[in-house]
This record gives C-alpha cells, sequence and structure tokens, in this order.
C-alpha cells in the first residue's frame, strides 16, 4: 500500500513539473518577435479564374512565452484575391492568435486570379501583415495568372483558326466535323483540362516552326512538387483522335505530351493519307502514344517517347517513319510492351495488311525493342536502324546497328527525358542518306543532317559537346 502511494505521489509531481514548465505568461517585449519558415509564398502560373493549389507556410514562436498576435490580415490587391486558413480556420483577418512559447502555427494560402484578357501572364502580388507587440511583420505572395480562351465541348462545323494570342483550354471534347478545317498557328498553346480531348473527323492544320512550336498538354501549368513541373505527368488529359474519314493531316513542330491515350489515327482507305506529322514530339502517356488502325501514317525528324504500353502500335494500313526516335523510359509504372508494335491483317478480320518501314531510326529503352520475333510473313522493314536488342541483319532489319547505344541526355532518376545524342553515341553517322528526303534534312532544333558525310539515326541531328 505505502509503495502505491509512493507512486502516485511521484506521478503527481512529474505533472506538476512538466505543467510548470509550460509559461503562460504573455511576452510584451517588441524584440520578442515571430519567425516565419519563408518570406515569400510564391505561387506557379495557373489559369485566370481558376484557384491555385494550397501552399503553406509556419509561424515560429521562439520565445519561452506565450505570444499574441493581435493582428493577422491580407494587405489588398487589384489583379486578384488570395485567401488564408490559420491554424485550420478560414478568414480574412484574424485577431488576438496566441502562439504558446516555443511553439507555431500553420498558415495555408490560395489565390484566385481575375481575368485581365493580356496575352502574357499578369502578376499578382499582395502581402500578410503580422502585428505584434506593435510590431508589424510581413510574408510576401507572388503569383501569376494566365489569360485564357475557354472552350466548352464545342464542335467545329466550319474552317476555323486557332491563334498565338492567348492559350485555349479544352474543356470535354472538341470535335472537328467532317468538311471542316482546324487550323493551329505556330506558338498556338492548347491546354486540355482532364478529361478534354480533340476528335477530328474533318482535318486538322497544326504547323508550328522551330522557333514557335505548337503546344498540346493539361492545363497544369504548375508544379506536382517543388521544381517537378507537371510536365513530367501523364494521363492530365484525354488525347487527339483522327477518326474514319479524316484525310490529309497536317502536323510540323507540335509538342503533345502527358495524355492518356495518346494519338489515334483510324481508317478504311490506307491509300489516303490519314497524317503526315514533321519534327514532331509525342511524348509521356498513361497507354501508348501513338496506335494506328488501317491508316496511312507518315512522320519525319519525331519523337515518340514514354509511355505505360508500347510506344507506338501499328495495326494494319502503311506507316513509314524516317528519322525517327521511339524510346520508353516511362517512369510511372512498369513498362507492359515492347517500344514498337507492329500487327498484321489476321488479328481481327476488320484489320488489313499492314506494310511498315521504319529508315534511319532509333528504337531504344526500357522495353523490348520491337513485338514480332520472327518478321518472315511481314511487310515490316527497319532499315539503318538503332536497336538495343542483339541481333543480325536479314531481309527485315537492313544495315542495323544492333545492341547499340544512342547515349541519350536522358537521365531518368532526376526527371530529365533528353532524346538527343550524346558524344560517343552509336547513332553518330550510321544512317543512309539516301532514306532521308531533302524537306526533312533540318531536326527539330534547326541542326541540319546533311551538314557531314555520315547521317545520324533517330530525331536529332548529333551536336559535338565541348571536352
Amino acid at each position: 500500500m505505502k509503495r502505491l502511494i509512493y507512486i502516485g505521489l511521484l506521478c503527481i509531481g512529474a505533472m506538476m513539473a512538466l505543467t510548470a514548465c509550460i509559461n503562460d505568461d504573455y511576452t510584451t517585449s517588441p524584440t520578442d518577435l515571430l519567425t516565419f519558415s519563408t518570406d515569400t509564398v510564391t505561387f506557379d502560373t495557373v489559369v485566370t479564374k481558376q484557384g491555385t493549389p494550397t501552399k503553406q507556410f509556419v509561424v515560429y514562436n521562439h520565445s519561452k512565452k506565450q505570444v499574441s498576435i493581435s493582428s493577422i490580415k491580407i494587405a489588398g490587391n487589384e489583379n486578384g484575391k488570395f485567401f488564408m486558413n490559420v491554424d485550420g480556420v478560414k478568414g480574412e483577418e484574424f485577431h488576438d492568435v496566441d502562439i504558446r512559447g516555443g511553439d507555431s502555427i500553420y498558415v495555408f494560402v490560395e489565390c484566385r486570379v481575375n481575368e485581365a484578357t493580356t496575352q502574357e501572364p499578369i502578376e499578382v502580388k499582395d502581402q500578410i501583415e503580422f502585428v505584434t507587440n506593435g510590431v508589424m511583420q510581413r510574408v510576401v505572395l507572388q503569383a501569376w495568372g494566365q489569360d485564357v480562351i475557354p472552350i466548352h465541348g464545342d464542335t467545329i462545323y466550319e474552317d476555323m483558326v486557332m491563334t498565338a494570342v492567348r492559350p485555349y483550354v479544352i474543356y470535354d471534347t472538341l470535335v472537328v466535323a467532317a468538311g471542316a478545317t482546324l487550323s493551329i498557328d505556330p506558338g498556338a498553346q492548347l491546354l486540355f483540362h482532364k478529361g478534354g480531348a480533340l476528335r477530328v473527323y474533318g482535318r486538322l492544320d497544326a504547323v508550328g516552326t522551330a522557333e514557335k512550336n505548337i503546344v498540346m498538354r493539361g492545363d497544369r501549368l504548375d508544379h506536382v512538387v517543388g521544381d517537378i513541373s507537371f510536365d513530367i505527368m501523364s494521363g492530365q488529359w484525354g488525347g487527339v483522335i483522327f477518326g474514319y474519314g479524316s484525310y490529309d493531316n497536317e502536323m510540323a513542330y507540335v509538342v503533345m505530351k502527358g495524355s492518356e491515350i495518346g494519338m489515334h489515327c483510324s481508317s478504311t482507305d490506307p491509300s489516303q493519307r490519314t497524317l503526315h506529322m514533321f519534327n514532331c514530339v509525342l511524348h509521356n502517356s498513361s497507354t501508348s502514344v501513338l496506335t494506328t488502325l488501317n491508316a496511312r501514317v507518315e512522320a519525319e525528324g519525331t519523337e515518340f517517347s514514354n509511355s505505360a504500353d508500347g510506344v507506338v502500335h501499328f495495326i494494319g494500313g502503311n506507316i513509314h517513319m524516317i528519322n525517327c526516335t521511339f524510346a520508353n523510359y516511362y517512369l510511372f509504372s512498369a513498362i507492359s510492351e515492347p517500344i514498337v508494335n507492329v500487327w498484321k491483317e489476321h488479328v481481327t478480320e476488320q484489320v488489313m495488311p499492314l506494310t511498315c518501314y521504319l529508315d534511319n531510326c532509333i528504337i531504344y529503352g526500357l522495353a523490348g525493342d520491337i513485338n514480332a520475333g520472327v518478321l518472315d510473313d511481314y511487310d515490316v522493314y527497319l532499315r539503318n536502324c538503332l536497336l538495343k536488342a542483339d541481333g543480325e541483319d536479314d531481309a527485315h532489319f537492313i544495315n542495323c546497328v544492333w545492341k547499340g547505344d544512342p547515349l541519350f541526355y536522358t537521365v531518368r532518376e532526376d526527371y530529365i527525358f533528353d532524346y538527343r545524342l550524346h558524344n560517343e553515341s552509336g547513332a553518330i553517322g550510321r544512317g543512309d542518306r539516301s532514306l532521308c528526303p531533302d524537306h526533312a534534312r533540318y531536326d527539330r532544333y534547326g541542326n541540319d543532317r546533311l551538314a557531314r558525310d555520315g547521317i545520324d539515326l533517330g530525331a536529332y541531328v548529333w551536336v559535338p559537346e565541348a571536352e
């Protein structure tokens, strides 16, 4: 019994000692200032009239005594409005907020940027003012908003031009009806909201330049975390679909990235060209970046890269790819299929025979090169291509570089996906000049494929690096 009483007294004494360590007195000294985890809260560019992601910072009281913050408020701004939440409570202004000695509170901030009908992003700047013991301290708030032209589930029945004046944000699916042409000017940006897509039954004429690429991507312009941009994320929007009856589509200097299904081309007449691509980039899809069905598709100098399934699927039709790069370093899941997938006519009754030529191309990455082990009964030909596999030339693999390494600039663990060539690349000078047409002599960066005796494989001309 005495032992129980003794233990009880010890517990009470410990609790009293712990309580004594907490000083409930308030400091009134103007030298006992707050400290902040940051002096500036910066938001990435967002679409105007849409809210930003939430950011946070911490307010510390390093004094031994409690501090009472007599006022916390947002000063006010003209181009937009910031919203805050102080330790779990929303409001525009707070009074008599206490922080115990050695403790801290969280402040959460969001911003909504007003529309301003300008081409360039507009800056919204403000500050949160903290008044403690008569001393004012400030945390700067900074955001940028991009004015856009919103498109909500429209169908284009007559010819239309999209300009580079302001980006377009496409909600739902934008449809180009049969008989109509959608022309996209150099430098235009098409930002697709989650689930947004472009479906073409008429014709698409998207021709950019080396200086002014056309961009198709998701509408998240901010960062996933830290300095990691949403550019690395797949599955942000639907994709581009060329339906039956859509022919003579032209794409040049188009950068398309971050989609769910990539680009689909379907046709019932492979003698007519469905799509021609020149110096484009189709990058980062949750499935494949390009799937064709009975279509005639041609491309020069184009990069097809990064997907959870095969990078490309050619199912029937006529395919001709010249100086293209097919690469897969997909980040978000295991890769389920080879990089290039070719399917001949007997897959289904609806699939027509396939004729496919890959010339001066690179096929390389974290998956197998091509799905068919033997191409004896396929009209598929790889001429002067670099492959990761160990093999030998035959009637379908002609002058190929086996067990090659293109030495890409890509560093997957650092989120760098750059498919240009380092010095000593196995793709340098291994191409056949006669397979490259004159109109494809310059790559996407303006480098001349024909400037040296040998032509480089893949979409990008090797530029010597300084030692």
